[in-house]
């Protein structure tokens, strides 16, 4: 294992990060602001508890699934994307480091950048309703794991993508209603039952359902299912950059 070439690609990554940090660290506090007041005000006023739980608390979890799995969609997809655009991507793979090792660097340092999105977000939270996390370890090992799962799944994104249209069309068709429909600002037993069906199609259901079962010990569906379908989309993931850099689709052509 190339560590020093994994650490160049992740010091790289970060450094970039870090020339933006102000507007990254403002803008999540402005959005979740603005989501307390549409959704907690607005909403919450007219729906009191959502299983024994506050409504503007409810949302917690879902507000920091719907900004964690975008943004490290995001950040892993334009970080492989920006090498392709400008040519630099021939000289990462002319050099001596193996597909593991690029994917860890640059997955790394977007899951990194997504997590810390996550703890703002979850810091803001917290000056607008009471948390209280019953199972927190529990929680920073879902919000960890799905850091990175998504962060697989920009870097995926990043390599299909052809232009800069492409690279924002996943994310902004597929991503974020899906996890507008996977139960992230409401609970699924609250829909009737054929939607309730329809919803358990949805796999972004099960990250979100585990991620709140951590916050609140209630989920709509099993714990065990949730990571199972984590660990699954994980895997699918890896398999896919595998098989990319073994033919070289979209990189090499």
């Amino acid at each position: 294992m190339n560590t020093q070439a994994i650490r160049a690609i992740y010091i790289y990554e970060m450094k970039r990060f870090f020339r933006t940090l102000l507007q990254s660290f403002i803008s999540p506090v402005i959005s979740t602001s603005l989501y307390f007041v549409v959704f907690g005000a607005a909403i919450g006023s007219r729906i009191d508890t959502v299983e024994g739980v506050s409504y503007g608390t409810f949302i917690v979890p879902g507000l920091i699934m719907l900004s964690v799995m975008t943004q490290a969609t995001s950040n892993a997809s334009f970080a492989i994307y920006f090498p392709k655009f400008i040519g630099t991507i021939y000289e990462l793979l002319s050099a001596p480091v193996n597909f593991l090792e690029i994917t860890i660097g640059y997955v790394g340092a977007a899951a990194t950048k997504a997590l810390f999105i996550g703890t703002v977000i979850l810091a803001t939270a917290a000056l607008f309703v009471d948390l209280h996390i019953e199972h927190p370890l529990a929680m920073v090992a879902f919000l960890v794991m799905t850091c990175v799962s998504f962060a697989l799944l920009g870097f995926i994104i990043g390599i299909w993508a052809r232009n800069f249209e492409q690279l924002q069309l996943i994310p902004l068709l597929i991503i974020t209603p899906l996890v507008f429909l996977g139960g992230s600002f409401y609970s699924v037993t609250m829909l009737p039952p054929i939607w309730q069906a329809i919803t358990h199609f949805n796999p972004v259901l099960y990250l979100i359902s585990g991620f709140r079962w951590s916050f609140f010990g209630m989920a709509d569906v099993p714990i065990g299912l949730s990571l199972m379908a984590i660990a699954l989309f994980t895997g699918l993931c890896v398999g896919a950059i595998w098989l990319i850099f073994r033919t070289g689709w979209r990189i090499r052509q």
